[in-house]
């Protein structure tokens, strides 16, 4: 797939004129253009316009255009007559709330930051030849996930199952019943009983309004449009014919269409049904409360929402306001307030949508469907723009059945003894164009100017209500689509930013009671530190250590973005909250080492190393708390043997002695001091003096049974002596310090009687690696404890108790698999302790970023299992190359300029590589396209190694695990 991929949007012509000032960033990365004045291009003639402005600003032919890169054209422009409070700024920048079981959304985020996910990757599963992905920006989607790959198809339409109740308000398209993805026929709107008579033969789904098109279909496009590639213009004046994509070259697609056209009829087609996917509309008022209470109701099981608001709330919704009335009542259902003050002097019935609402303290009562849109004008003043829940601001003033205020819209004026004529309108004029909508300066707008605008009939009774009607009839007024002509966007945005500000120390106070931990929280700080606002005193959740921990790392930066020296400090305490919760169980259950070791016995415990193919990185927490971990790896003997081994036996000294075989060093320990030296990362030692603390001895982990440990060893019947051996080189990435602290933990807990299992260990090992500050996962120790190759997986909570699947080791020992798996020692060493710091850092903020690509490697691992399961090699090629990229986003330093080299000089050869673990290691998995191309790269490789340590290792399945015996 090409990677350059271009944003093309529509937008209300005043947003898109000043899209640059009001959103710089999304500007950067993308193309916006209007609709031109007074002209009708429908869909088709629509997407032709913004195509053809995009490219008059390249410089170059349309083809070229067309073929450098992908382009994404979403429809955000239109009048939205029947979501009028967001006319101005467009449905796509619709503010959005946080869902609440979310993580890694931002405060002020908007209905495209949402949506923008599920199009880009639903681009990158495109075929080569897609070139344009056509998307309607008043609709949320999701589900991409569960589609593997689009097909390949002139035209490729994105459809999700429905029933024809819900079909019919949709483009309807009816498939072949034994291959779905073959369109038959498109309709657009149909009845249900002629979706229902069609169903008996043809299967259906509904269009969600997501297209993507080859060049030989843009083209197609282009020229029913009046494109002429000959002139690169359109005939006429330069204007694109009016064509509806969907009720005019919809109608010519597929093997059976409605209407058959030589050239729309000729293109080839292709469904693309999201079998898990889901679809919310944003077109009006009672959509925005409706799709918005949906989505925030995706996740029902309440445990995992943490201790942000229940579902037992009402459809309420409140952004970027103060609001001072009564919330959470059922009275006050469908209720959304954004960027708004509304104050206790209000009282609100249900169907409401406050939006802008300046800071007043009027008392105003609003019957049930009132809704007010106060929208700035100019510099001081606001246009009042009030209307129903239900309006659809269509059809003539006179006609009875056009509504406003949910009534026949000439009782507003008959009620208030308004003369049309009088205020300049005429009974024909469309509700759309009529002059409705007072401008006036904030500090005249009263109370009770309000409750005569939209209370009921009797207001016209009101001792006040001629003073209000000639005040209506003098000041300036604006129609509908004037006021999406006139709003002060600028103002309108600074509106929203002061009310936010404002609203974020609460907020952070509120801590348990607020969304505040799961939100983007480097966004958050970033706007914090921009305050002059205090930070609020640390959350101290005693029931909620991720909430604390969160806490702190905001903390830290915020105080790193204000140049403060303790930003340090604060991030050093959101990381010992981690390792004390972790560590903390075994401090609790205290453990006592005694041995019935014979003096001349010694334990053995021998590992294998693991390579990891897909989920590394979900096993670490915070992430595999919060969301659950899931790896696929396969523990491996390294030239025939076990490479990471301990041993371990009684002496007869008062002392613990600990050797490494491999570095050739011995230190020999009397106190619990030195025992508590573990701490100091590097040290040759650390691993097995951590070790011994978690076996019970040292205090922390005894009960603190005995004074002194030449006490405590006393009582055990002598010292002890153990020794360790890593025949893996440092920085390995094959998981060998964790493997490692496994080992020693296994020959410990042999020789000390406390025949743990493989659970038991894992879990100390992850507080080992805690105590150390060296953080990490729980993939690697289980990758060497247990056997052959395997699914890990973890549900959310901050006890991990893994859950393992066996995959077929017979696929890793079939001979075509051999003859093609390599492992290569690249002499390139990287630990992943700071790499590891940086991107657990990303965790704790809730880097939406990383929190993306982390949900990614987790769902390859599913994919990774599967094409093991089925034997199916290219599927597994496939999920290792996923890996690899997913492994290089997350971390871009991963894959330096001496790996790049490397891979330069193998590509032709390989299928699939990665470098394994976590902080892209010394070794390298390779998988070649076959056998020959697996001793090209050998020979390339031994011929000119890229340094004096790099070398080809021989690999074999494990079929033990780690292992353990006495002498």
């Amino acid at each position: 797939m090409n990677s350059h991929l271009e944003l093309l949007l529509s937008l209300p012509p005043q947003m898109s004129a000043e899209f640059k000032e009001l959103w710089p960033e999304l500007a950067s990365r993308s193309f916006a253009t209007h609709d031109p004045e007074n002209a009708q291009l429908g869909s088709g003639g629509g997407t032709a316009h913004v195509l053809h402005q995009a490219w008059m600003q390249s410089g170059r032919s349309f083809e070229q255009w067309m073929n450098d890169g992908q382009k994404i054209v979403i429809h955000g422009g239109g009048e939205s007559r029947r979501l009028p409070a967001y006319a101005g700024v467009g449905k796509l920048f619709l503010p959005f709330p946080v869902l609440r079981w979310s993580r890694g959304q931002r405060l002020g985020q908007t209905l495209l930051d949402l949506n923008e996910p599920f199009l880009t990757e639903a681009f990158a599963k495109a075929s080569d030849s897609s070139r344009v992905l056509i998307a309607s920006g008043d609709v949320l989607l999701r589900g991409i996930e569960s589609v593997s790959s689009l097909p390949d198809a002139d035209v490729v339409l994105l459809g999700m199952w429905a029933a024809p109740s819900v079909a019919q308000n949709y483009g309807v398209m009816f498939c072949n019943r034994d291959t779905p993805q073959q369109l038959e026929t498109f309709l657009q709107k149909p009845s249900p009983n002629e979706i229902r008579d069609r169903s008996r033969d043809l299967p259906f789904l509904i269009d969600v309004g997501v297209w993507l098109l080859s060049e030989r279909a843009v083209e197609c496009l282009m020229r029913k449009c009046g494109w002429d590639s000959s002139r690169q213009s359109f005939a006429d004046g330069g204007l694109p014919e009016n064509y509806d994509l969907y009720g005019e070259w919809a109608q010519h697609l597929g093997e059976n269409p409605l209407a058959y056209d030589e050239e729309v009829s000729s293109l080839s087609v292709a469904i693309a049904p999201v079998e898990d996917g889901q679809f919310f509309h944003f077109g009006t008022t009672s959509d925005v409360v409706e799709s918005s209470y949906s989505l925030q109701n995706i996740v029902t099981n309440q445990s995992r929402l943490g201790a942000v608001a229940s579902l037992a709330q009402p459809k309420q919704f409140i952004l970027d306001s103060t609001f001072g009335a009564p919330l959470r009542r059922q009275e006050n259902e469908s209720l959304w307030v954004e960027g708004s003050h509304i104050p206790a002097t209000w009282k609100i019935g249900k169907r409401h949508m406050l939006t802008g609402v300046p800071e007043n303290d009027w008392n105003l009562q609003l019957g049930d469907g009132v809704c007010l849109d106060f929208v700035p004008v100019g510099e001081e003043q606001f246009a009042i723009r009030f209307y129903g829940y239900d309006d659809r601001f269509r059809g003539a003033i006179d006609d009875p059945s056009t509504q406003w205020l949910e009534n026949p819209a000439r009782e507003w004026f008959a009620c208030r003894g308004i003369d049309r004529q009088a205020a300049g309108i005429d009974g024909d004029t469309d509700l759309q164009v009529a002059s409705l909508f007072p401008v006036l300066d904030r500090e005249k707008i009263t109370g009770e100017f309000m409750r005569w605008l939209v209370s009921g009939c009797d207001v016209g009774q009101s001792d006040d209500a001629a003073e209000h009607r000639s005040a209506w009839l003098a000041a300036k007024r604006y129609s509908a689509r004037q006021l999406s002509q006139r709003t002060n966007l600028a103002q309108w945005q600074e509106l929203r930013l002061k009310l936010r500000e404002k609203a974020l120390p609460i907020m952070v106070g509120h801590g348990r009671r607020s969304i505040y931990s799961k939100l983007d929280l480097k966004d958050l700080a970033k706007g914090f530190a921009a305050s002059t606002a205090e930070l609020p005193e640390p959350c101290l959740e005693m029931n909620d250590v991720m909430l604390s921990v969160h806490d702190r790392m905001f903390r830290s930066e915020v105080l790193r973005l204000r140049e403060d020296s303790q930003w340090k400090q604060e991030e050093q305490h959101a990381f010992k909250l981690l390792e004390d919760a972790i560590v903390a169980p075994f401090i609790r259950d205290s453990v006592h080492p005694q041995t019935q070791l014979a003096n001349d016995q010694i334990v053995w415990a021998r590992s294998p190393v693991r390579v990891d193919f897909a989920g590394g990185w979900t096993d670490t927490a915070p992430y595999c708390i919060e969301s659950g971990g899931s790896v696929v790896n396969l523990a491996l003997n390294l030239n025939g043997q076990p490479p990471i081994q301990a041993f371990a036996r009684r002496s007869h000294s008062s002392t613990i002695t600990i050797r490494s075989i491999d570095l050739g060093i011995s230190e020999e320990i009397s106190s619990y001091e030195q025992l508590q030296s573990y701490r100091k990362l590097g040290n040759g030692f650390s691993v097995a003096k951590a070790a011994l603390c978690l076996c019970g001895f040292h205090p922390d982990f005894n009960g603190g049974r005995y004074a002194t440990l030449k006490d405590q060893l006393a009582e055990f019947g002598g010292g002890v002596d153990i020794s360790m051996l890593a025949a893996v080189p440092k920085g390995s990435g094959l998981g060998t310090s964790s493997i490692l602290s496994a080992t020693v933990l296994g020959a410990i807990s042999e020789m000390c009687e406390y025949r743990w299992d493989a659970q038991s260990i894992a879990t100390r090992v992850s507080a080992l690696e805690q105590m150390l500050g060296s953080g990490g996962g729980w993939q690697d120790q289980f990758g060497g404890l247990l056997s052959g190759a395997k699914l890990i997986q973890t549900h959310p909570g901050l006890s991990q108790v893994e859950s393992v699947r066996w995959l077929p080791t017979d696929f890793f020992c079939s001979k075509e698999y051999q003859s093609r798996a390599l492992l290569y020692y690249t002499g390139i060493t990287r630990v992943a302790h700071d790499v590891l710091g940086e991107i657990v850092r990303g965790m704790f903020l809730n880097d939406p970023q990383r929190l993306k690509v982390l949900d990614a490697i987790r769902a390859n691992s599913e994919t990774c299992f599967e094409a093991v399961q089925f034997l199916d090699l290219d599927a597994f090629a496939s999920s290792i190359r996923q890996s690899w990229q997913s492994n290089c986003m997350l971390d871009s330093g991963t894959n330096t300029p001496e790996v790049v080299s490397i891979v330069e000089r193998i590509e032709p050869y390989v299928s699939a590589y990665k470098l394994c673990g976590a902080g892209g290691g010394g070794f390298m998995y390779l998988l070649a396209k076959d056998a020959v191309s697996a001793e090209r790269i050998q020979d390339e490789l031994k011929t000119k190694p890229p340094n004096n340590r790099a070398r080809f290792v021989e690999m074999s399945v494990s079929n033990t695990g780690m292992q353990v015996s006495r002498s």
